[in-house]
């Protein structure tokens, strides 16, 4: 049976995944378990989430002695072990991915992250990990830097489905969702089936308002008024409006044109939903941006308080858009830039995900040299 907070969530319409994955999450059956009595319909998954998987538990020992003895290096270990987990991930949800009929049940899985400024090697990248993988239901990461967009276009053009991850900014969101579209109206002209290439779009919640309010402190201790009424405000407005962005731009008679040719929207996936300011509330980025289509990927901490004591109220984004444009226009009056936050967030999560790849790597050659 179902947790009736979780149960309450997916009524209204959002799938639920889970930000997290490991071999001993796998071994044990919890993450089975959670489809089962959380409704979790996917997983996403990224370097930190590796690192800390491979640094914490002891299941990977035997694959780490297996490789060593094949003469592996760090590069070719982390390929074959991420994409061991991930490929596990997806038969474990193969019944999800039957029933939703592919559109959940995904399992998610990035490109090398040191890849994400160069569009060839993202692109050829993307290729070798959808093959290694070999499951319909597994999504390739590819961040959305600017040389990202054309690596995304090019890879759902192949019919691999994408991920695209690492959205802060109204803008690029527009730029991701064209480059789906530019993707699929490739891959149709190629005679590909394009109902069975899916995509969703990872915005970026939590991470915007630690740095806004960051600068909002700032600002009020210049003297600027208004700036606490903002606290915490404008990661909710921000991933509601591109909610609006999304409702538009798939309503479009270019994505009808699409849609009658068989394509799938690409939905609006909710990423970072885990609340970094230990005086909010637990659950804010999960039961303030639900609605229908939408997807919310949440760390396991943030799922057990979903359960806990989350309150879901039904749609909490449609009809939120003229006072999500307050909070902004508010919040620009302040003083704060939102073109140099959103770039200082991308460079940022660029920066965490290639320290956390290296330390994969380190992890791992150690593992390897401990095993030879």
């Amino acid at each position: 049976m179902s947790n009736p907070n979780t149960q309450a969530l997916s009524d209204v319409g959002v799938s639920i995944w889970l930000d997290d994955l490991s071999r001993e999450r796998l071994n044990s059956g919890s993450l089975a378990k959670l489809i089962e009595s959380h409704n979790v319909v996917g997983v996403t998954t990224n370097p930190t989430i590796f690192e800390s998987a491979v640094q914490d538990g002891e299941a990977y020992e035997q694959q780490l002695s297996e490789l060593a003895a094949k003469g592996a290096d760090a590069e070719q270990a982390v390929f074959e072990i991420t994409t061991s987990d991930v490929r596990e991930a997806c038969d474990v949800f193969s019944g999800v991915y039957a029933a939703t009929d592919g559109v959940d049940g995904r399992v998610s899985i990035e490109v090398d992250p040191r890849m994400a400024r160069d569009a060839d090697s993202t692109i050829a990248e993307a290729k070798r990990l959808h093959e290694a993988v070999g499951r319909e239901n597994v999504m390739i990461k590819i961040p959305a830097t600017v040389e990202g967009i054309e690596a995304i276009a090019a890879t759902l053009a192949q019919g691999i489905s994408v991920n695209v991850t690492l959205i802060f900014s109204l803008e690029r969101y527009r730029a991701v969702i064209n480059a789906f579209m530019l993707g699929l109206e490739k891959a149709h002209a190629d005679g590909l089936d394009i109902s069975k290439i899916h995509s969703v779009a990872s915005f970026f919640v939590s991470r915007v308002d630690s740095e806004v309010d960051k600068r909002l402190e700032l600002a009020a201790e210049e003297g600027k008024p208004g700036t606490e009424k903002l606290r915490s405000k404008a990661a909710i407005a921000n991933a509601r409006l591109a909610h609006q962005i999304a409702s538009e731009s798939f309503s479009s008679e270019r994505w009808l044109l699409l849609a009658e040719r068989g394509g799938r929207p690409q939905r609006l996936l909710l990423a970072s939903t885990g609340t970094k300011d230990p005086s909010l509330s637990d659950t804010l980025y999960v039961t303030e941006l639900a609605a229908a289509g939408v997807v919310n990927t949440m760390p396991e901490k943030t799922l057990e308080s979903l359960a806990d004591h989350g309150e879901v109220d039904g749609d909490t984004m449609t009809d939120t858009y003229v006072e999500s444009n307050r909070v902004l226009d508010g919040v620009s009056a302040a003083g704060m830039r939102y073109r140099e936050v959103v770039d200082t967030l991308e460079a940022e999560g660029l920066e965490k995900f290639e320290k956390s790849w290296e330390g994969l790597l380190s992890t791992i050659d150690e593992g390897l040299r401990r095993n030879a």
